[in-house]
């Protein structure tokens, strides 16, 4: 079998436990359970408001529930040890059951809620929670509500610092679901912080000169620099280098040089296309006036052939 599958099978197991015991030892006010595999067996600690009832007559409950174990589940040898509640009011687990059962005796669910909760707050819990949910008072579902004090709902504080338990309640109309939340006394929070009062401290050695801060500020500043009167000073430019300066000056003559005899090459390539421009109109003149007196002999000749005819 896989790892996964394995993790799955053990935590079917486990709740299917759970559900058992919190079957059979309803009576005696079953407050949990811790499972551990042992190479003698399995090891398994319950936790009851009332142990007597759990062991039974000479020991009849406990070994019934041993051979329950054995049976239906498979577990070898297992090993039970029961233990008693110290404070029932601070285990969610009973707590819850005790809300169910008082519902189902007729309690009004504000009185038995406000009552529960009190109850929680008075044995030194830091903050609790009660939910209600399903028909409470009519043939409509709704959720009701009960907080005191401080109470985690998400991350790794409400896994391990909250103590969780549930509990139903069959009513008439239907089941009414019961969630107890629990922070008991003395849990560490990650927000908490302590403050120690008369603590000595030791002083912190300052690096460099044993100048105190009293003595730097009791020090009058120095004399700030009048800005205005450095910049009205005149600023010395360098002399430029002569030979530098000679450079210059032959750049600039050749290139006005390159420049002037661009110049004239464009003066000389505009009067060439200028004297080509007048030669194609001369000869265009030419061509025009031959061709009219070519047209006006034809109109002649035919006028005088018309003539003799």
């Amino acid at each position: 079998m896989a790892d996964e599958h394995q993790f799955i099978e053990n935590g079917l197991q486990r709740a299917q436990i759970d559900e058992f015991f919190g079957d059979e030892l309803s009576r005696a006010g079953y407050g949990g359970m811790d499972i551990a595999k042992t190479p003698m067996g399995t090891q398994i600690v319950l936790k009851a408001e009332k142990p007597g009832m759990v062991i039974g007559k000479g020991g009849k409950n406990i070994r019934k529930i041993t051979t329950e174990l054995t049976e239906r589940f498979g577990m070898e040898d297992p090993q039970i040890d029961v233990q008693e509640v110290d404070e029932p009011d601070l285990n969610a687990r009973i707590v819850a059951d005790r809300l169910a059962n008082a519902l189902e005796r007729g309690w009004y669910f504000r009185k038995a809620g406000h009552t529960t909760i009190d109850r929680i707050m008075e044995a030194g819990a830091l903050g609790a929670e009660i939910v209600l949910s399903g028909k409470v008072t009519g043939a409509r579902s709704r959720v009701e509500k009960f907080n005191r004090g401080y109470i985690k709902h998400n991350g790794e504080p409400a896994q391990t610092v909250v103590d969780e338990g549930q509990g139903v309640a069959v009513m008439k109309l239907g089941t009414i679901g019961v969630t107890v939340k629990i922070i008991p006394p003395g849990a560490t929070l990650p927000d908490d912080f302590e403050i120690h009062d008369d603590v000595d401290v030791e002083d912190v050695e300052q690096a460099g000169d044993d100048e105190s801060v009293e003595s730097l500020l009791a020090e009058e500043p120095d004399e700030v620099p009048d800005v205005t009167e450095d910049a009205e000073e005149e600023v010395d430019v360098p002399d430029e280098d002569p030979a530098e300066v000679i450079d210059e000056e032959i750049v600039e003559e050749v290139i006005d040089e390159e420049t002037a005899d661009a110049d004239e090459s464009d003066d000389d390539t505009e009067e060439a296309a200028d004297e080509a421009a007048e030669d194609d109109e001369e000869d265009l003149d030419e061509d025009v006036a031959e061709e009219a007196a070519d047209l006006v002999a034809e109109m002649e000749d035919e006028d005088d052939k018309e003539e003799d005819q």
